[in-house]
């Protein structure tokens, strides 16, 4: 029972920071991208990836929903699960804009609807899981014969040397510019060490967790087209020198 309580404890917490969020969060650059390029190069990974439209797609942690409208906009029937309220209101606003139809469900990503989903696809979620294995078996029990995206960055422990010195490059400039932070706030050092996945994860430890899982066989796709469109949208040159955390897949079935 003391385990439980921990961790309901703890999603309560993280929901409430995922609602705060929610105000500031568009406000970066790296979590709702908005240049044609990079939108362009994000649909045409996803296509290439996914199966094709209209497939029955999930968004686990769908936060304010890029994922989500970019497979929208491109046919794809999408469910957009996510912890905080406030993040799908953002989504919901953002779809009526664009016109496309997708489907929120305000809720835990280790308890997704079973609806028979065709694929998953995640961004930038698992870090932030207490147990990122039991959100991944779910997610096999509403896919059992669909695909699995993973779609992840080389940061904190996970990156080498020479991506830590560009990351603390990228931070100088934006004090220097006052550039607002991506956050409203960082979890605190309690809510990190909670969470197996909180520094980061490299492509192998990733692999390894999902072939520990009913997923099976996982391959690392280089997502070298999103880098490259990143990199082309960053405001000038210094910032392309220091350049961006490498992009990539984790993809099973």
């Amino acid at each position: 029972m003391r385990v439980t309580a921990t961790t309901d404890e703890l999603t309560r917490q993280m929901e409430s920071f995922w609602d705060l969020d929610a105000a500031t969060y568009d406000r970066s650059v790296s979590h709702n991208p908005t240049s044609a390029l990079e939108l362009a190069a994000w649909a045409g990974e996803l296509r290439r990836l996914l199966p094709p439209p209209p497939a029955r797609v999930l968004d686990a942690g769908s936060g304010t929903g890029f994922l989500a409208l970019v497979l929208a906009k491109q046919g794809y029937m999408v469910t957009a699960l996510d912890l905080s309220a406030a993040m799908l209101a953002q989504l919901e606003d953002k779809a009526g804009r664009a016109g496309v139809e997708i489907k929120t469900v305000h809720g835990n990503a280790a308890e997704p609807p079973l609806d028979g989903f065709e694929a998953v696809v995640e961004r930038h979620l698992l870090w932030t899981l207490p147990d990122p294995g039991r959100a991944l078996a779910a997610w096999d029990r509403c896919a059992p014969d669909g695909r699995l995206v993973l779609l992840e960055s080389l940061w904190g422990d996970a990156a080498g040397p020479a991506q830590r010195l560009a990351t603390r490059g990228h931070d100088l400039l934006r004090r220097l510019r006052r550039v607002p932070a991506d956050h409203h706030a960082e979890y605190g050092s309690s809510m990190r060490r909670q969470l197996p996945l909180g520094h980061g994860a490299t492509p192998e430890q990733l692999v390894s967790l999902v072939e520990s899982t009913r997923w099976g066989t996982a391959r690392v796709v280089r997502l070298r087209d999103v880098e490259w469109a990143t990199r082309r949208s960053l405001p000038s040159g210094m910032d392309r020198v220091l350049g961006v955390a490498p992009r990539f897949a984790v993809v099973a079935r």
